[in-house]
Parts: C-alpha cells; sequence; structure tokens
C-alpha cells in the first residue's frame, strides 16, 4: 500500500537538493566555520552564502539572520529578549489567543517574571481583530507578537497593517512566520516586521535548525550564552549542514513560490469543494481564501477526529488532527476554542496540509476516503441516528 503523506505541516519531506549540499559538511568540510585555519574557510563560506539565501527571500539584509535550533528557540528568543529592551517604557505583551504554544508557554513564562500579557481574540475565521488589537495598546506596551499564519487552520493575518500599527506606537513587533517562510510572499520591510521567525523542516530545510530575522538597529540581548557566534548574539557551534540545506530549501522555495501556490491552491480548493458537497454536517475551519494554499481544515459532527485518522491510515492517509506539538494532548484544539467551535465539534475535526511532492490524484484518493470513513463512523454513532430521525421529524 502507498504511503499518502498529507502533513506537511508538520514537516515537509527534505529537498533533495539541500541533502545533497549539506552532505560535504559532514565529511571532508567537517572544519568549524568559527576557526581561523584553513578547514575553517569552506564551512565558513557555506554559512555566509545561506545567510544571504533566506536574507533575500525576506528582502532583508545578510547581518539580520541569525542562526537558531528550529522556530521554538527563535519564538523564546524573540519574546525573552525583546520584551526586555525597553525596561523603562513597561512590562506589557500583546498575542492572539491562537499563537503556536511555543509563545503562548514563553508569554505565561513571562508573566512569572513580572510582565502583563493581553490575548487578543480572532473572528470566526481565525483573523485577529484589529479593533481590539489597538485597544490593547497601552503606553507600557513593549512587545506585540501574532504569527504569520496559523499552523492549524492556515489563516493568514493582516500582518502588514499590524507592523504598522505597532511602528507608528513605537512597540516591537514579532511574527511567527514558521508556517508562512517559503510558502508565501514575505517583505520585512514593507511589512513593518521587526522581529521574525522561522523553521528550516516546514519548507524542505533539515530538522533542528531554523533562523530569526533581526532589525538592524535592535541590539536584542542573547538568549543562548557562551561563545561569540553569530555576532555574539547565539552562542553554539554552527550546526553547518543544517544551516546549508535550510539556506538552498529557501531559495529554491523561493524561486518556486509562484507555481506553487497555484498548484497547492487548486487542490486545497478541489478537496474544500469536494468535502463541502459530499460530506454533510462539516464546517471549514480558518478563512475560506486568506489561508495558506495547502492547508485544508475541517470538522465533522459526530465523529471523532482520532478515528477518522486511524480509519484513514489503514489506507495509507496520512493527516493530522491539528497541531503536531500538542498530538499527545487530549483536549481540544485551543485554535478550534478560539474560533468558536463547541469541545465537541472541535474534537471532529483534521487538518489536510499539502506540499509540491503532492498530486490532485492523491487529493481525490484521500477525499474518497474522507467520506467514506465519515459515513462509516457515523453509521455506527447512535446519536447520528437519532440526529437524522429527528431532522425527518
Amino acid at each position: 500500500m502507498e504511503t499518502v503523506y498529507l502533513d506537511n505541516a508538520a514537516t515537509m519531506p527534505m529537498r533533495k537538493e539541500a541533502l545533497e549540499a549539506m552532505m560535504p559538511f559532514f565529511g571532508a568540510d567537517y572544519g568549524n566555520p568559527a576557526s581561523i585555519h584553513s578547514m575553517s574557510r569552506s564551512p565558513r563560506k557555506a554559512v555566509n552564502e545561506a545567510r544571504e539565501k533566506i536574507a533575500k527571500v525576506l528582502n532583508a539584509e545578510p547581518s539580520e539572520i541569525y542562526f537558531t535550533s528550529g522556530g521554538t528557540e527563535s519564538d523564546n528568543w524573540a519574546l525573552v529578549s525583546g520584551s526586555a529592551l525597553r525596561p523603562d517604557k513597561g512590562k506589557h505583551i500583546i498575542i492572539s489567543t491562537i499563537e503556536h504554544h511555543a509563545i503562548l508557554e514563553t508569554a505565561d513564562y513571562l508573566v512569572k517574571q513580572g510582565y502583563e500579557v493581553t490575548k487578543v481574540g480572532v473572528d470566526e475565521t481565525g483573523r485577529i481583530r484589529l479593533d481590539e488589537l489597538i485597544k490593547s495598546i497601552r503606553p507600557d506596551t513593549v512587545l506585540i507578537s501574532v504569527m504569520t499564519a496559523n499552523n492549524e487552520i492556515g489563516t493568514i493575518q493582516p500582518i502588514a497593517e499590524i507592523g504598522k500599527i505597532a511602528r507608528e506606537k513605537g512597540i516591537l513587533f514579532h511574527t511567527d512566520a514558521v508556517q508562512a517562510f517559503g510558502h508565501i510572499p514575505l517583505d520585512v520591510k514593507a511589512m513593518n516586521i521587526d522581529l521574525l521567525s522561522a523553521s528550516g523542516h516546514k519548507f524542505g530545510g533539515p530538522k533542528g535548525v531554523g533562523f530569526l530575522y533581526v532589525r538592524k538597529g535592535i541590539r536584542l540581548q542573547p538568549f543562548m550564552h557562551g561563545g561569540e557566534q553569530e555576532n555574539g548574539r547565539r552562542a553554539g557551534t554552527t550546526n553547518v549542514p543544517g544551516v546549508v540545506g535550510m539556506g538552498v530549501a529557501a531559495e529554491i522555495s523561493a524561486r518556486d513560490m509562484e507555481e506553487n501556490i497555484a498548484r497547492l491552491t487548486a487542490m486545497r480548493d478541489r478537496c474544500i469543494e469536494r468535502i463541502e458537497s459530499e460530506i454533510p454536517y462539516c464546517r471549514l475551519n480558518g478563512h475560506r481564501t486568506e489561508r495558506l494554499p495547502g492547508n485544508v481544515n475541517f470538522s465533522f459532527k459526530f465523529v471523532e477526529g482520532e478515528s477518522l485518522l486511524m480509519s484513514l491510515g489503514l489506507k495509507g492517509i496520512c493527516v493530522s488532527t491539528g497541531s503536531a506539538c500538542a498530538s499527545g494532548s487530549l483536549d481540544p484544539s485551543h485554535v478550534l476554542l478560539g474560533i468558536g467551535l463547541p469541545h465537541e465539534i472541535a474534537h471532529g475535526s483534521i487538518r489536510i496540509s499539502l506540499s509540491e511532492y503532492n498530486t490532485m490524484e492523491q487529493v481525490e484518493y484521500a477525499t474518497d476516503a474522507l467520506r467514506d470513513a465519515v459515513a462509516n463512523i457515523r453509521s455506527l454513532s447512535p446519536l447520528y441516528d437519532d440526529f437524522i430521525k429527528g431532522e425527518g421529524a
């Protein structure tokens, strides 16, 4: 049975070009780029080239890119050090209610350090309530952090508008772009972004490497202490193979972005169209158009998401019931609750996330399987049977 992988928001397959570029640095080019002898030259040159490639995708300067272990570290660094930049101004932070746990948990940590955190709500499509955000701004607000696109429901936020508001108020603006970088256009200058997080494995690079964009002039204090790597901002021996692979993946993602957006959007919309027309009592989660090209998230009444996951798994189809980081939790997704879904509906949700490695044939096969699985699970539900009898009464 062929595996149909439709969980690309959790991790994408690594691009073969990225893997090929990494291989020399596991072998002959093993030198430490921080050293000053001849064996350090090739690794150092490769790291600098990767920094240039990533900066180009964002319309940033290479000196504004700092390598980390991934999106979680980048988010932690941005919030912890970013919120401490203006101790004279205050200790108030604003985030949205549907941020990734790397932001939510860090915000909770900062509350214990004496900060105040305001969580701004979203509408039923997952778009942040801008009027509520504006009302939440106070004289002591030092940082706003809103993700570019949601990892579960795919909704894209009005980042340029938020950035403009923050810049006009003199507030630092961070965005978690882990799901967006390499998939949709981003311009840190046009969007007034001060700090931006990304993770290599979300756009075809390796796991365990990411970066934080820090706008020139922002003296962000180190989060990892020790050596003088990353211009004294992030200690630790540089992950040369990871950085090189991430740089190549970023370059390819940017090169093919327009074509991939068109192709993924067509597959996404076909999947949504079929689900809505062939499966009754379902709900599309997230914004219908302002959403990531490869994201499909649905809730189905009278169905448990875990049951759907297992049913599809028997047919070789890999999907998700929500964020990979929360897959061990039995609680409903905070994102789905945040857009107003009741617990019982939130529990009956799945996320299909596509990449350019998927085909329309795979989408059709998965949708067929999903339709049949929902019908089969509902046929065993006395609640559904009572509901249908009530509908016909």
